[in-house]
Formats: C-alpha cells, sequence, structure tokens
C-alpha cells in the first residue's frame, strides 16, 4: 500500500489534539487519505418557520456539520519509531482513542479533592480536536462515535490492520468561547468559504453570459 514513487506527493488528511500537557500523542496523520466523506449540513433557522413571514429567512448562525469519515492504518507503512513490528497498529489506535479520554493526571486530582471533601469538581477538558483536510479546511470538532475495525493481527494479537469511521461534529461560534481559539479557526474557515463562493458566483455569471450570447 505504499505510494509509488512517480506518483505526485499529495497532503494527508489528519486530526490534531490541541492539549498542552501532551501535544505530542494528539497528532494522527492519515496513511491513507480516505477515497470518500460525508458531511450533513443542518441549518439554524431563527424562530419558528410557522410564524412571522418576516423571521422565515433569518439564520441563527453557521449550520450544524457533521463529518463521517473512514481512516485506514496498516503495519507494514507504519514509520520504524512507532515500533510497529512489536506492537502492530496500537500506536496511531491509541491516540485516536485517547481524544475521548480524560488525562491521567486530572482524574486523579479530582479523585484526591474528592476524597478531601471538595463539593466543586470540575469534569476534565477534552482537547481542542481539529479536522485537518488540506488547507482550505481545517475545522474544529467534537469527536461523537468511533468504530473501529480491527482486520488483523499477528502471533502476539496485535492488531496489524485497522478501519476507524469517524463521526465528528463540527464547532462553530456558535458552539466555543471567544477566547477559545477553535473559535478563530472556524472564523477563517468560513471566511475561506464565502470567497470561494464569490469565485464561483463569477464563475457561473460569466458562463451565464456566454449561454444567453448563444
Amino acid at each position: 500500500m505504499t505510494d509509488s514513487p512517480l506518483s505526485p506527493r499529495l497532503l494527508r488528511g489528519a486530526i490534531v489534539g490541541i492539549d498542552i500537557f501532551n501535544p505530542i500523542a494528539s497528532v494522527i496523520v492519515f496513511q491513507y487519505n480516505p477515497d470518500t466523506m460525508t458531511r450533513r449540513l443542518e441549518p439554524r433557522y431563527a424562530g419558528n418557520p410557522q410564524g412571522d413571514r418576516g423571521e422565515a429567512q433569518r439564520i441563527q448562525g453557521p449550520p450544524k456539520e457533521t463529518i463521517n469519515v473512514a481512516i485506514e492504518v496498516d503495519e507494514s507503512d507504519q514509520p520504524p519509531a512507532t515500533g510497529a513490528a512489536f506492537v502492530g497498529v496500537h500506536p496511531p489506535l491509541a491516540a485516536l482513542e485517547m481524544l475521548l479520554y480524560p488525562k491521567t493526571a486530572a482524574v486523579i486530582v479530582n479523585m484526591v479533592a474528592a476524597a478531601a471533601g471538595s463539593l466543586e469538581i470540575l469534569a476534565p477538558r477534552a482537547p481542542l480536536t481539529l479536522f485537518v483536510w488540506g488547507p482550505a479546511r481545517v475545522l474544529p470538532v467534537r469527536v461523537t462515535q468511533m468504530n473501529i475495525t480491527e482486520q488483523q493481527y499477528d502471533t502476539l494479537l496485535n492488531p496489524t490492520r485497522a478501519r476507524v469511521e469517524l463521526t465528528l461534529s463540527v464547532l462553530s461560534y456558535n458552539d466555543l468561547k471567544i477566547t477559545n481559539p477553535g473559535q478563530a479557526i472556524f472564523f477563517a474557515h468560513q471566511i475561506t468559504k464565502e470567497l470561494l463562493a464569490t469565485s464561483n458566483v463569477i464563475g457561473s455569471t460569466a458562463n451565464l453570459g456566454v449561454s444567453l450570447k448563444l
């Protein structure tokens, strides 16, 4: 499954968990870019669509977007530094799964605080997770579902090939505080999308003019 040296070098998708306590373990670069990706957008209309007619076109914010993508990992193409010959694809799977786990240190601190009689214990904060799919699509997301299918094992029962199906909920400025860096990242994403939409309108208008002449 290794790329041919003659093929053009493509950017690889990635999932990055921004965590100041463990920054290295939360970077997952895809071995192979998925062939397909499903995106579902649900608009956030303001008010009751059956109510005041003057409010029918008002929008409260960006649509709720859900991304479904499946990534594959294979021991044969793992970097040597991961020690794949001894642990298979456990490292990339663990890196993905840790996006859903609270850090052990935070859990221990909370347990100690609870044992000491503290009445206010905050749940540990998950890392800010980014879905990176090329320079035009960097999105803050929340992993809402992860299905892992281990497809092959070595003699020590380490998985050597696996498919991971991810459901990602995009976090917009409607979901994040102004102090969260994810809000600025989403704003940049929306501005990029607006520029792309404008370029499409310009091209479509030019084509429309040609069609009318014909």
